[in-house]
C-alpha cells in the first residue's frame, strides 16, 4: 500500500532523490545535498524515510540517487524535520537563495562633519565639567573620540542623543558646584 503510494507520488518527477543517513542498499555512493543541485533537472521529488526507522531499502532502490546529509560520527542521522529543513535550505540557497525584502523605511544618513564636530565640542565641555578631562593636559582623548565617531558614523538622531547626555553631564556638574 505505501509502496504503491510512493510510486504514484514519485511518477511525475523527472528525478527522485532519497534522503538517507547512509546508502544501506549499496545502490550508489551518497551525494551531499549541495552537490546534487547542479546535476538534477527540474521536476525533483525528495523521498524521506520515517522518523523512527529511516528509509527502507525498497525506497532507496526506487530513488534515482541518494542524498546523504553529513553528520557528526556520534550522531548518524537527523530527525525528519531537521532533515527536511536542511535539504530545503541547501537547495534553495544553491538555486539562488532568497533576496531580503527592501525595508520600507529609508536608511538613516550619517551625520555630517559639522554635527560631529559640534558633538565633540559639547562632550569636551561636559568631560571637563565632570572632571574626566584635564584641559591643561588633554592627551589623546579627543582625537580618539573623533576616531570613534568616524568609525561609528552616527546619525543625526544619535548625535542628538549624545548631545543630550553631554547636556545632562553639564547640568549635573553645575548643580554639584552650587
Amino acid at each position: 500500500h505505501l509502496a504503491e503510494l510512493a510510486a504514484r507520488l514519485l511518477s511525475p518527477a523527472a528525478v527522485s532523490l532519497g534522503v538517507t543517513a547512509a546508502d544501506p542498499a549499496g545502490q550508489a555512493d551518497g551525494v551531499a545535498p549541495t552537490e546534487s543541485v547542479s546535476a538534477v533537472p527540474t521536476g525533483v521529488a525528495f523521498l524521506f524515510g520515517s522518523e523512527r526507522y529511516g528509509m527502507k531499502n525498497e525506497d532507496v532502490y526506487r530513488s534515482h540517487a541518494c542524498l546523504c546529509i553529513p553528520t557528526a560520527p556520534d550522531y548518524g542521522s537527523l530527525n525528519l524535520a531537521a532533515a527536511v529543513q536542511l535539504i530545503a535550505y541547501e537547495w534553495r540557497q544553491a538555486l539562488g537563495g532568497f533576496a531580503l525584502p527592501a525595508s520600507g523605511a529609508p536608511q538613516p544618513r550619517a551625520a555630517d562633519a559639522q554635527a560631529v564636530a559640534g558633538l565633540l565640542a559639547h562632550w569636551e565641555q561636559a568631560l571637563v565639567a565632570v572632571g574626566f578631562l584635564d584641559p591643561a593636559a588633554p592627551r589623546k582623548l579627543l582625537p580618539r573620540l573623533n576616531q570613534l565617531c568616524n568609525r561609528a558614523e552616527p546619525t543625526e538622531e544619535e548625535i542628538h542623543i549624545l548631545r543630550g547626555v553631554a547636556r545632562a553631564m553639564l547640568q549635573t556638574a553645575a548643580q554639584a558646584r552650587r
